[in-house]
């Protein structure tokens, strides 16, 4: 076997440690930051929130500091300290640590008195548990309940096969079982508030909640008929082939339709604590209108003001002021000095995450500015991530994730980033038009067509092409599912 020598080139991109820690900042709802910053705060005593959080209990600092000497356990020579440069870590004649207060003269001052309401409610699993009284079981048939409960998924769905939970309760609980009594108390708990919980799959979970409504309407039976036979048929809206099955006429079919989409996917999505953040959206940014102008401010949520603590840098500079040290105090510098970087680098990728939020924010605000202004969605052009990162010199991952997971505040609503990105539409023009001008156009025709007589696909795409958009039908048809609305004969009313 030969063996041989090559020379390769090859060209590697890695993410260092501090533009990892960034992504995931970005990614961070302004409502969870507060956590974020909180558990900073508690990792790393060198960092401060504000004047009020410092702690100048001397006493209490010597105690973190020794604990730290004894957690630090670092081995190694007194000379490999010799040369450690401890002047940058050292307040100057002012006091201060230059550059990193959390305070920039390029951000606006912000309100720091809005308030967002909070529920005070109990959890979707607390909801469920609490029901559990309502059934006639002994203790051991509780604890069966409980399992069950407690396996289920934060969307009330029951996705764990029943011999798992069978496996759980003899190896967790020393309770023995088998599936058909797992079972019988699934159907117990499938009894429960919010309709539709205990669900294996969602075709259970809508039939569940059809049940509750048996004695409401006609319609309800024959949904439940449509869900039970041509399940498969309804998610792919074959709803001709359903027709021709179960016999049904327009008005049924339509009437059926009308009941399932007012149907809960998600029974446990409404439910306790896990949806606050659902609840009550927290904008991370506010676009004011001043008179004409448009005004961009971050929520001061985004902008908290942080320091590196006054008594970690006057430890610091005893030590460098002190005679020569032994190994244990030069260990203990070495602790400082390790939570000082880390507390100026967390307030680095605080200002960083700052910075791009608002230059991504301000960016789109000019690209929709005639959005802004009017609030009408006719006026939105065509934007893709590609055009904002070309802007603000951004990857297109850094802009996806800013989008995402951000809200902004208008006068005219509150809106996700990701809804002013949509793709572009050639006119007879030639010119570039916002496939959400498009959409908003066709949702505008069919609320104003005679409802007697609505507009079929093949009328409303010779519309579109008149007014000058280059559309084919089955992207109007696509359009118009997106939109969800029907086709014509189920929106044809008597």
């Amino acid at each position: 076997m030969a063996l041989g020598q090559s020379l390769q080139q090859r060209l590697l991109q890695k993410l260092s440690p501090q533009q990892i820690q960034l992504m995931k900042l970005l990614q961070v709802p302004t409502a969870n930051l507060e956590e974020r910053i909180k558990e900073e705060l508690e990792e790393n005593p060198a960092l401060e929130m504000d004047e009020e959080g410092k702690n100048d209990d001397a006493d209490e600092m010597k105690d973190e500091f020794e604990t730290a000497e004894e957690e630090y356990d670092l081995d190694g020579s007194e000379d490999e300290y010799e040369d450690l440069d401890l002047s940058e870590y050292v307040a100057d004649d002012d006091g201060e640590i230059a550059d990193y207060k959390m305070k920039d003269e390029n951000y606006p001052e912000m309100d720091d008195k809005k308030v967002i309401p909070i529920k005070n409610e109990s959890s979707f699993f607390d909801v469920v548990i609490g029901q559990l009284s309502l059934l006639e079981l002994d203790e051991r048939q509780f604890k069966i309940a409980e399992q069950i409960v407690g396996s289920l998924d934060d969307d009330g769905y029951l996705r764990r096969e029943l011999s798992s939970v069978v496996d759980d309760l003899a190896f967790r609980q020393n309770v023995m079982t088998d599936e058909k009594e797992v079972e019988r108390i699934i159907k117990q708990i499938q009894q429960f508030d919010p309709p539709g919980v205990g669900a294996r799959n969602l075709q259970e979970c809508l039939l569940l909640q059809l049940e509750r409504k048996i004695n409401e309407e006609k319609s309800v039976e024959l949904a439940i008929k449509v869900l039970s036979k041509y399940f498969d048929e309804f998610t792919k809206k074959h709803y001709e082939k359903i027709q021709r099955g179960l016999n049904l006429t327009d008005e049924e079919i339509k009437a059926v339709i009308n009941q399932i989409i007012k149907l809960n996917p998600r029974p446990g999505g409404n439910v306790g604590e896990m949806n606050k953040a659902e609840s009550y959206i927290v904008p991370d940014f506010y676009i004011l209108n001043n008179g004409g102008v448009l005004e961009l401010s971050l929520n001061s949520r985004n902008a908290p003001d942080l320091r590196v603590s006054e008594g970690y840098r006057d430890m610091m500079k005893e030590y460098e002021l002190g005679a020569k040290k032994d190994k244990r105090q030069k260990e203990a510098v070495i602790f400082i000095k390790q939570k000082i970087d880390s507390a100026k680098w967390f307030i680095e990728m605080i200002q960083q995450r700052q910075h791009t939020l608002l230059i991504t924010m301000d960016t789109i605000m000019k690209h929709q500015k005639e959005f802004f202004l009017t609030g009408d969605e006719t006026e939105m052009r065509p934007m893709i991530l590609k055009d904002i990162a070309e802007k603000t010199n951004l990857d297109i991952s850094t802009v996806s994730r800013v989008a995402n997971s951000k809200f902004v505040q208008t006068e005219f609503g509150t809106f996700r980033l990701k809804f002013f990105f949509s793709e572009s539409l050639s006119t007879d023009s030639g010119e570039e038009v916002s496939t959400r001008e498009v959409k908003k156009i066709l949702s505008n025709m069919i609320e104003a067509e005679e409802k007697r007589k609505p507009l079929s696909d093949e009328e409303l795409t010779d519309m579109l092409n008149e007014k000058g958009y280059n559309i084919a039908r089955r992207t109007v048809a696509k359009y118009r599912e997106m939109l969800n609305i029907p086709v014509a004969r189920l929106r044809k009313e008597l």
